[in-house]
C-alpha cells in the first residue's frame, strides 16, 4: 500500500471526506462537552448515562447495519447511474430502519434494566451501584423516544452519502449539535429559568437535537430534486422490486449480523472491564469518548473507501477501485499515527477535565495512551472493513469483522477478568495487542483482491 497519487485523486478524497470529518468531529465535540457536563454531576451520573449508551449503540449499529446491504446497491446503482435503483434502495432502507426501531424499542422498555445491571459491579472506593442504575433509567425512557429521528436519519443520511452529497449531514450536523450544547446547558444545570433537570436534562436535549439533524436532512433532500433523483416518487409507491429484495436481504444480513455481533461483542467486551469495579467502567467512558474525538477522520476515511471504490465498481473500473482503496487505507494509517502521538501526549490532561475520583483519572490516562499507541493499527482495520464491504462480500465482511471479535477479543477479555489476577491496565493492552492479527489478516485479502465484485450488472 502506498500514498503515491495525482491531485486529482487527494481532491476527490478531500471532497467526500472532509465533510464527513467536520461533521464527526463536530459531532463527537459535542458528545465531549455532553460527557463532561454530564460527567459534572458526578461519578454515578455519568456512570448511568454511559451504561445506557452502551445500549443504544447496540440498536445505532443495529439500524445502521440492517440499511448497509441495501447502501451498498445504492453506491453501485449511483455510479452506473441507475436512479430508480437508488430510489427502490431507499425505500428498502425505510422499512429495514422501521423494523429496527420497533425490535428495539420493545428490548429497551422490557428488558433495558435487566441489561443495564449487568454493568454494575461495586467496587471499595467509587461509585454507587443504586444511584447509577436509576440515572441510567431516567436516561433510557427519554432516549427511546430519540429511536425514531436516529433511525428516519440514518437511512436520509445514508443515502445522500452514497450519492456523494456528504455536505448535507455536516450541515444538519452543526446545527443539531449547537441545539444540543444550548439545551445542554439549560436543562442539565437549570439555566433561564428552567429546573435542573440533569441526566433527564441531557436526555431530552440529544433527543431534540436529534429531531432537528434529521428534519434538516428531510427538507434539503426533498427541496434540491435535481441533485437527489432518487427523491422524485420516493413516496408516491412503497413497491420494491422482489428480486432486488433478495438481492438486498443475501447480501444485507451478513452485514446486519456483523453490526449487530460486532455492537454486542464491544457491549460484552466493556461488561467483562465493569466486573473491575465502577472506577473502570468511569475510565472507560472517559477513554472512548475521548478516542471518538480523535478517530473522526479514519472513520471518515472508511465510509469514504465504501462510498468511492463502490462507485469505481459499479462503473467497472476494478483496478482502479482496488488502488483507491488500498491509497485512502495508507493515508488513514499515516494520519492516525499523527493523531495517536497527540492522544500519547495529551493523555494527563483529558481526564483531568472531569469532575471523579483520583483513580478514575489515572486509569483513563492510561487507557488513552494505549489508544493512541494502537490507533494505526485501528484504521488500517477500519479501512480494510468498508474495503471488503464495497465489492458486497459481505459474509467475508462478517467473518473479518464481528467473527473475529467474537472468537477471540470477547473470549480473551472474558477469561482474563474472571480466571486471573492481572491488573486491569494490562488486560486492555493485551485486547488492544490482539488487533494486531486482524489488521494483517485484513491486509492480505485487500491485497489479493477478494473484494472486488459488481453487484448491480448480475
Amino acid at each position: 500500500m502506498n500514498l503515491k497519487a495525482d491531485k486529482e485523486f487527494y481532491k476527490k478524497i478531500s471532497d467526500i471526506t472532509l465533510p464527513i470529518v467536520i461533521q464527526s468531529t463536530i459531532s463527537n465535540f459535542a458528545g465531549l462537552l455532553d460527557n463532561l457536563m454530564v460527567g459534572r454531576c458526578g461519578t454515578d451520573a455519568m456512570n448511568g448515562v454511559s451504561i445506557f449508551s452502551q445500549l443504544f449503540f447496540i440498536f445505532t449499529l443495529c439500524v445502521w447495519g440492517s440499511s448497509c446491504g441495501a447502501g451498498i446497491f445504492t453506491a453501485q446503482f449511483f455510479g452506473k447511474g441507475d436512479h430508480e435503483g437508488v430510489r427502490n434502495t431507499f425505500r428498502i432502507k425505510l422499512y429495514l430502519v422501521g423494523i429496527a426501531t420497533f425490535v428495539g424499542a420493545l428490548i429497551f422498555i422490557f428488558f433495558g434494566e435487566f441489561f443495564m445491571e449487568k454493568f454494575i459491579h461495586q467496587s471499595d472506593s467509587v461509585g454507587n451501584g443504586a444511584a447509577t442504575m436509576n440515572y441510567a433509567k431516567d436516561y433510557m425512557m427519554i432516549m427511546i423516544v430519540g429511536m425514531i429521528p436516529t433511525a428516519v436519519g440514518m437511512a436520509y443520511a445514508g443515502t445522500l452519502r452514497d450519492i456523494g452529497e456528504t455536505s448535507v449531514s455536516m450541515k444538519a450536523g452543526f446545527a443539531a449539535v449547537f441545539v444540543n450544547l444550548i439545551l445542554n446547558y439549560i436543562l442539565i444545570f437549570g439555566h433561564f429559568g428552567f429546573p435542573v433537570l440533569g441526566v433527564k436534562g441531557a436526555a431530552v436535549a440529544t433527543v431534540i437535537s436529534r429531531f432537528v439533524e434529521t428534519g434538516i436532512e428531510i427538507i434539503w433532500t426533498h427541496s434540491h430534486k435535481e441533485r437527489c433523483r432518487f427523491i422524485e416518487g420516493a413516496f408516491a409507491s412503497f413497491k420494491v422490486p422482489v428480486s432486488l429484495v433478495k438481492k438486498i436481504i443475501l447480501k444485507g444480513i451478513p452485514l446486519a449480523a456483523n453490526e449487530t455481533l460486532w455492537s454486542l461483542g464491544i457491549t460484552m467486551l466493556n461488561q467483562s472491564f465493569s466486573l473491575r469495579g465502577l472506577a473502570v467502567v468511569a475510565a472507560i467512558n472517559i477513554t472512548n469518548t475521548i478516542a471518538n474525538l480523535f478517530n473522526v477522520f479514519l472513520f471518515a476515511i472508511g465510509e469514504s473507501i465504501s462510498i468511492i471504490a463502490g462507485q469505481l465498481l459499479g462503473a467497472g473500473k476494478n483496478q482502479e477501485a482496488k488502488s483507491t482503496a488500498e491509497k485512502m487505507i495508507a493515508l488513514s494509517a499515516v494520519v492516525s499515527a499523527v493523531i495517536g502521538a497527540v492522544l500519547i501526549l495529551f493523555r494527563n490532561l483529558f481526564p483531568a477535565f472531569y469532575n471523579t475520583e483520583a483513580e478514575v483519572m489515572e486509569l483513563a490516562a492510561d487507557f488513552i495512551l494505549q489508544t493512541g499507541i494502537f490507533l494505526p493499527v485501528l484504521a488500517i482495520v477500519h479501512g480494510c472493513y468498508f474495503t471488503l464491504r464495497s465489492g458486497g462480500k459481505t459474509f467475508i465482511t462478517f467473518l473479518f469483522d464481528s467473527g473475529f471479535n467474537i472468537v477471540f477479543i470477547v473470549p480473551a477479555a472474558f477469561a482474563l477478568t474472571r480466571w486471573t489476577a492481572i491488573g486491569i491496565v494490562m488486560i486492555y493492552f493485551i485486547i488492544k495487542s490482539i488487533d494486531l492479527i486482524k489488521c494483517a489478516l485484513g491486509i492480505a485479502l485487500i491485497k489479493k483482491g477478494v473484494w472486488i465484485h459488481n453487484i448491480v450488472n448480475l
